[in-house]
């Protein structure tokens, strides 16, 4: 049986056969013949379309096969149909970060061979003679696998309609395990964050899903392609919703959570399970050593302003020059970071292992010192130089050598005090996380969620707050919105939007001087109790919390049409004015404001209790009166 598709109405159909099972008849008749995606939006400014590759295009096309019944088909809705897709880009997502994790290590293991110790001569030529062929690709082949990959993925979301060229994915898992692989101080995370954007993107625009939903869709992936890198559900949904979208609403949140866990399974069944890191075991064994977390997180602080100005100064002088100069900076930032290798190669690429053994006091803490503060410069000349690669793996390495550091000077100073190292190099993650990369919820839950352990959710805390306050103070531009405007790009910040301050009723709102009327009044009494005021627009109260509004003219043609002693009640024919309270937003107060001169403020617990009145100049007067005060504060500082 069919059914007739509504106009403006677009229909994409999902089967799955049956033939093998025994309640095909009964739910063929119990579900409606067609799934079906209502669309409330045409797809404008759609980029050219993307022709997946003929396997994934298989794919696509048995994925709707298998979700057809053999008499009927399943009706599903567009936001039904996006939940379903975000497993699947998780899946995918998954699949793609295990390649790229292999692929770097297989270029890791051919660059520098098996052993223990690099050859001077490899440590030397691999990453200058790499990064040659990574600048080639970047300029010539993938101009827009340049950089980490968040910033690219903000922009798919609130300029480009959440289009990621698929060419963006395949010159990102190229370019960015050569660079890592050879030992370019740089991480996979961020990588693989915009490769699951483009990988969403990509599948969204397959299905044809309206343009807010194909909007979303590259976050979606963005969480997965982060949660496989991390092995860290948790912390990718909150860097995804904290850094790239800004917002929180239940269709997104359940996307972005759906496709982060399908992608961290696909993760640890190839992978294993392991976390990151074998974290020891913590124990707060004296309050004094929350001191000790308190100047662990001013040392992050800094160090996290110093990094952050490194980027900001080195970078734009360096894109400032001859453009022939960029096929070299790779090469020359290799060359540069295999001569520091030499002696310290635990800062050539993601380090990972190294952290570990750092966890496990198996340096003393001078050396400790050298490889974070070596680890800065290695990272700055690899990301300023225009190499493909994130900052996730370094801060975590800079940030757990600082921990580490800093725990082995309260050892040998306070012996007193026996802080298991792991601990303080755990903290000290979550410390430069907060500091360099201002996320401040996705830092404390990162450390919970690669620890295992809430115990130390105290000292993470302090620190981790510490830290952010001090670089918020001294470096007012947060490092990805620094990057976008070096870049020309206006992105939202999501810092800016999260401090900004709210207007509220309460701030544009003015008392009600003329007298309130009430619908059990006559209309002759109204009259001569608004005799000598100025207004033309007056509010009628109905003794049940409603409000309407009725002028001098409307009151004088009911004297001439009915009887002069008719109730107001009688005679209001219109709708009641939409009201609001005095902590709304001013934007839920502009959006209720019709063509009336002003609407009421009443009292939560009291509806019949008026507050006052707004009207869209006293909007505008509040609006205008913010951003002159903002104007002089900054001016103050």
């Amino acid at each position: 049986m069919g059914t007739s598709e509504p106009p403006q109405q677009r229909t994409t159909s999902f089967t799955r056969s049956c033939s093998n099972w025994r309640l095909t008849a009964a739910l063929s008749a119990a579900l409606p013949p067609r799934l079906m995606i209502n669309k409330t939006e045409p797809n404008v400014n759609k980029p050219a379309p993307w022709r997946a590759p003929a396997g994934g295009r298989r794919i696509l096309e048995e994925i709707r096969r298998r979700l057809r019944l053999e008499r009927g088909e399943l009706t599903l809705g567009e936001q039904q149909v996006f939940l379903l897709l975000a497993v699947i880009i998780g899946l995918f997502s998954g699949l793609a970060v295990v390649l790229f994790r292999m692929t770097i290590e297989y270029t890791r293991l051919t660059l520098f061979g098996s052993g223990l110790v690099i050859t001077p001569l490899r440590a030397l030529l691999a990453p200058f003679a790499v990064g040659l062929c990574v600048a080639v690709l970047v300029m010539k082949v993938f101009p827009r696998a340049r950089g980490s990959g968040v910033n690219q993925t903000k922009a798919a979301v609130y300029i480009y309609d959440g289009f990621v060229p698929f060419r963006t994915v395949i010159g990102k898992f190229v370019t960015c395990a050569l660079a890592i692989g050879s030992g370019q101080s740089l991480g996979p995370e961020d990588p693989s964050l915009q490769m699951g954007a483009g990988i969403a993107s990509a599948l969204g625009r397959r299905m044809r899903f309206s343009r807010d939903k194909v909007r979303l869709i590259a976050p979606v992936g963005a969480a997965a392609g982060l949660a496989a890198a991390f092995n860290a559900p948790i912390a990718a949904v909150l860097f995804v919703i904290e850094e790239v979208i800004g917002k929180w609403t239940a269709g997104v949140l359940g996307a972005i959570v759906l496709s982060a866990v399908s992608s961290v399974v696909v993760a640890r069944w190839f992978l294993g399970d392991q976390a990151l890191f074998g974290i020891p075991s913590y124990h707060l064994v004296h309050p004094a050593e929350l001191l000790a977390y308190a100047a662990l997180g001013v040392i992050g602080g800094v160090a996290s302003l110093v990094f952050v100005k490194l980027v900001g100064y080195l970078r734009p002088r360096l894109k400032a020059l001859p453009r022939w100069t960029q096929y070299f900076q790779p090469a020359l930032a290799g060359l540069a970071i295999g001569v520091i290798g030499l002696w310290l190669p635990q800062i050539m690429g993601a380090g990972y292992q190294y952290i570990d053994q750092a966890m496990h006091d198996q340096y003393p803490w001078r050396i400790i010192l050298l490889l974070g503060a070596f680890k800065i410069i290695a990272t700055t000349l690899s990301f300023v130089s225009g190499t493909p690669g994130g900052m996730f793996a370094p801060t975590l390495f800079i940030g757990a050598m600082m921990g580490v550091g800093v725990g082995g000077i309260e050892r040998h100073f306070f012996p007193w005090l026996t802080g298991s190292v792991g601990a303080y190099a755990l903290v000290g993650m979550g410390t430069l996380f907060a500091g360099f990369l201002r996320v401040p919820m996705t830092s404390v839950f990162m450390v919970l969620e690669v620890s295992g352990n809430y115990s130390i959710i105290l000292p993470v805390m302090i620190s981790n707050t510490i830290a952010y306050l001090i670089s918020r103070q001294y470096q007012r531009t947060p490092l990805f919105d620094l990057l976008s405007r070096q870049d020309n790009v206006d992105l939202p910040s999501m810092e800016e939007r999260r401090e900004e301050q709210t207007l509220l009723v309460e701030d544009a709102m003015r008392p009600f001087q003329d007298p309130v009327l009430s619908s059990q009044d006559s209309v002759t009494d109204a009259l001569s109790r608004l005799e000598g005021t100025p207004g033309e627009f007056f509010l009628v109260e109905d003794g049940r919390g409603k409000w309407y509004g009725i002028t001098k003219d409307m009151l004088r043609g009911a004297v001439l049409a009915w009887d002069s002693d008719v109730a107001l009640g009688s005679i209001l024919r219109e709708p009641p004015l939409p009201h609001v309270h005095p902590d709304h937003a001013l934007d839920v107060a502009l959006s209720r404001l019709d063509d009336v001169p002003f609407i009421p403020v009443v009292h939560r617990a009291d509806l019949t209790k008026l507050e006052g009145v707004v009207s869209l100049d006293g909007i505008l007067k509040a609006y205008r009166d913010t951003e002159l005060l903002a104007k002089a504060r900054r001016r103050s500082e």
